[in-house]
């Protein structure tokens, strides 16, 4: 005998099935307004084999950028252009993917509540099918990174190719057959032309770097239609350190649109976290994988400034 009224029951199943098709964290709760928040369009597009070496030698404004000017103040604009010209295979790609579209449009909005900080970044998918899957577990992946301006110089100045080197794994310069993942220039002894390799500072040096906030944290959703939201961060030194701390996220995919929200406490929880706090002003860039892509094959954004609360700013998180 059932004896939970049909309409009780018919309410527990429309709950179920929504949850099962936004795909959210458990934890996760939408405490966020966003019709009231200001949000951004910004333009990523794909980079090829472009890496922090390349922007110092054979980037032709490489002067610049090593004067301190922000790739962001000479290429606004200029996104769809050079990302289509990147995955065509003309320049900096020798092993371009078919079809693919050389950039891609999305738009991000930033909050906080008392606890939290918030990101939402909508976009819409490319709908794009490459004949491999590098990445048959996640058809997309959704990352956003953050860095102090003040203490990573290099990502001040252009986001996240400050992790973006020559010797990184499929990259120009890369050993065969050698995994070398995202890092920062800070933690070797000497970069050359094609990177700093395995010159690592010592472990001391490193801990030392760590602890006075030289690291890059990143958060990532790992998306799958239908699914819930696989969610992680961590953060990049002298690698790219795995998703181990707990962040929130929410995903929903509705004609045609990825709708995906990130969050965790303002508060860090311990090292390669930022402490998100009022008046503090960071570096913000996003990536998103597309088509089960992995690795380099993917579109990046150039790096912007996040405020909390107010600052001069290109995103400020405004508390609810």
């Amino acid at each position: 005998m059932n004896k939970n009224p049909p309409s009780r029951t018919l309410l527990s199943l429309f709950v179920a099935s929504a949850f099962c098709m936004i795909g959210t964290h458990a934890s996760a709760a939408p405490t966020v307004n966003w019709d009231a928040v200001k949000g951004q369009d910004i333009v990523l597009f794909y980079p090829g084999q472009a890496s922090w070496e390349w922007l110092l030698t054979d980037h032709s404004a490489s002067k610049s950028v090593k004067n301190g000017t922000k790739c962001l103040e000479c290429h606004d604009g200029e996104e769809k252009d050079m990302g289509t010209v990147l995955v065509s295979g003309k320049k900096l790609e020798p092993t371009p993917i078919s079809g693919k579209s050389g950039f891609l449009k999305a738009n991000a909005k930033f909050a906080r509540d008392n606890e939290r900080l918030y990101v939402r970044v909508e976009w819409t998918d490319p709908n794009f099918h490459a004949p491999k899957k590098m990445d048959p577990d996640n058809a997309v992946k959704l990352a956003v990174m953050f860095a102090s301006g003040k203490v990573v110089k290099e990502a001040a100045i252009a986001g996240c190719w400050a992790g973006c080197h020559d010797d990184a794994t499929d990259m120009a310069s890369a050993t065969t057959g050698k995994e070398r993942t995202l890092y920062l220039p800070a933690s070797r002894n000497k970069l050359k032309r094609q990177g700093g390799g395995d010159d690592f500072k010592s472990p001391a040096e490193l801990e030392t770097l760590l602890k006075s906030g030289v690291f890059m944290e990143y958060w990532q959703a790992k998306l799958n239609k239908g699914q819930p939201a696989k969610a992680g961060s961590g953060y990049i030194l002298e690698k790219r350190h795995k998703p181990e701390k707990s962040i929130d996220a929410t995903s929903a995919f509705k004609d045609g649109k990825w709708t995906v929200v990130m969050s965790r406490p303002l508060k860090s929880s311990g090292d390669g976290q930022e402490d998100f706090a009022p008046g503090s002003t960071y570096m913000v860039g996003f990536a998103i994988h597309d088509d089960y892509t992995e690795g380099r094959f993917h579109y990046l954004s150039f790096g912007r400034n996040l405020a909390i609360d107010s600052g001069n700013a290109d995103f400020i998180a405004v508390k609810q």
